[in-house]
């Protein structure tokens, strides 16, 4: 997202004026240069980075803001996870065209969360396409060296925590393209208004991070489904692991849904778009870190454990009958 001053193009003109002025840092200098810069003083340096492609992560007609601010959110999830504190992003836009009215609030709303976050432009790059739109950021995150969250470092015996409520984003895309679950909620406009909301704009759960940095064995942010990736941190680390279905953190709305059969329990746990933070947390380390998560003001919930074991994780019901899944997670492909 460099701009360039001899003859400016279209492309130099958008960066000038929408993203220019949120580039704050000293290391983006000021975008006029090919590169960025990020200091790392005896930290180490997270990079995750994700696309937003219309009509597979969004609608067509979602607002602006709201994709700009899930762009950026869905990575500033992935350095939570690692116990990372944000440092900055790049940021690459496909546009079919370049419009003020959909720039305007674009920009506007990147930048309100680039200050929340602590998480500032450094550069990237607009291209324009006959596709469809595409938003790809790459984040970066500082940590003290070595102390990453990984996947793989879970133990038996640690117990299993998430952050938040689990499906309420596969559920607000159902409300947003007119599905059952939108019937099932056509007279409780706060409950569709709530699930929409989830979908369109994830809530990083960054004030964890310390937390998880502290006290987690293994950790990553679940994008794909609860199910899915909950396999995947079992796979890393080589142990399986048993759900107590009834304690996954739901919503109202959501658990309402559930109680009156309008989904099933898969639907909640393998639909993905969560963004929540699942963690594995050793047995003495349990009480601090429900004491720091509290004070950071993220709800965490206890879901069940792992055991030694190479199986898949175990769902079990009320009475401890374990659930069958179809499917554990969204594919792309």
């Amino acid at each position: 997202m460099t701009e360039r001053h001899d003859n400016p193009s279209g492309e130099d003109s958008v960066i000038a004026r929408y993203f220019k002025p949120l580039a704050s840092d000293p290391g983006a200098f000021g975008l006029d240069d090919d590169a960025a810069a990020l200091r790392a003083a005896g930290e180490d340096i997270v990079v995750t980075t994700d696309a937003i492609v219309e009509g597979v992560h969004f609608l067509a007609d979602d607002p602006p803001d709201t994709l700009a601010r899930k762009a950026l959110r869905v990575n500033l999830s992935d350095i939570a996870a690692k116990g990372a504190a944000p440092a900055g992003f790049v940021l690459t836009l496909a546009l079919r065209r370049a419009e003020e009215a959909w720039l305007k609030p674009f920009a506007q709303a990147i930048g309100e969360d680039a200050a929340h976050y602590g998480c500032p432009l450094l550069g990237g790059d607009t291209v324009s396409t006959p596709g469809p739109l595409m938003i790809s950021i790459t984040a970066f995150g500082r940590l003290p060296q070595g102390k990453m969250v990984h996947r793989a470092g879970a133990r038996a015996g640690d117990r299993l925590f998430v952050t938040g409520t689990i499906g309420d984003a596969a559920l607000g895309l159902d409300v947003l393209q007119g599905g059952p679950v939108a019937a099932d909620l056509a007279d409780d406009a706060a409950g569709r208004d709530f699930l929409a909301a989830r979908y369109r704009v994830p809530q990083p759960r960054n004030a964890l991070a310390n937390a998880v940095r502290t006290h987690a064995s293994a950790a990553m942010d679940v994008s794909d489904g609860l199910a899915g990736d909950l396999a995947k941190l079992c796979a890393a680390s080589g142990v399986t692991a048993v759900i107590n279905a009834p304690s996954i953190p739901l919503s109202s709305a959501a658990a309402g849904l559930l109680a009156r059969k309008a989904i099933g329990f898969e639907t909640l746990v393998a639909g993905g778009d969560d963004y929540e933070i699942l963690c594995a947390v050793p047995g003495d380390r349990v009480d601090a870190f429900v004491r720091e998560a509290r004070q950071a003001k993220v709800a965490v919930t206890a879901i069940g454990g792992l055991i030694a074991g190479s199986s898949p994780p175990s769902f079990l019901d009320g009475q401890g009958r374990e659930l069958a899944l179809k499917r554990l997670s969204y594919s792309h492909f």
